[in-house]
């Protein structure tokens, strides 16, 4: 199992990590197999969306807003419970094919660790497995 650091940038941030999940694939060997992506966080996640226009990025942080706003009916202490909601609908996991040692990524597709409650520094647990 390999483990990537990301730095967020801030409260609500979509960060680009296909790069560094692709050089843990590069590492393995693997040329035929599954790339399984944890995040151990409960306000942090894990999804694949458009990587050429950061507008998209943008507009699904609104959507999120929209969906999930702070409520002065929120119990939890430290008045984070629209990250954990945001968290649960995203999820924590991704499962991408690898093929011939490269994810198989559509062409506009990439990895992003969404940043709820940042900025932190997070960790994402990446298992490759032959197959």
């Amino acid at each position: 199992m390999y483990r990537i650091q990301v730095h967020t940038t801030g409260r609500q941030s979509f960060e680009d990590i296909t790069d560094p999940v692709q050089r843990k694939v590069s590492e393995s060997g693997v040329q035929e197999g599954i790339c399984h992506l944890f995040c151990p966080h409960t306000t942090a996640g894990l999804t694949l969306n458009e990587n050429w226009d950061a507008d998209v990025l943008h507009d699904i942080g609104l959507v999120l807003d929209d969906m999930v706003p702070q409520r002065r009916e929120f119990r939890h202490s430290e008045g984070n419970s629209p990250a954990h909601a945001k968290t649960s609908l995203i999820g924590a996991c991704q499962t991408l094919f690898v093929s011939q040692g490269k994810l198989a990524l559509g062409r506009w597709q990439g990895v992003y660790l969404v940043e709820f409650d940042g900025p932190r520094a997070r960790d994402v647990l990446v298992k490759i497995v032959a197959g």
